[in-house]
């Protein structure tokens, strides 16, 4: 999975508003929610909530 540097800039977290890192076929939140967003396989994130992975424990 490849994003753009610019396009993270710009990405944040629907939820917490959090910044969005490049992990693992996700985007995980670093912010309070620490959700995982999944990422397609054309690279497109799919930032939905109910489409996300819950936080690690």
């Amino acid at each position: 999975m490849k994003i753009d540097a610019w396009l993270l800039d710009i990405l944040a977290c629907p939820d917490c508003r959090g910044r969005l890192t490049p992990e693992d076929g996700y985007l995980r939140c670093t912010g309070e929610c620490g959700r995982s967003y999944p990422v397609t396989a054309e690279g497109v994130p799919v930032l939905l909530v109910d489409e996300a992975r819950a936080p690690r424990a």
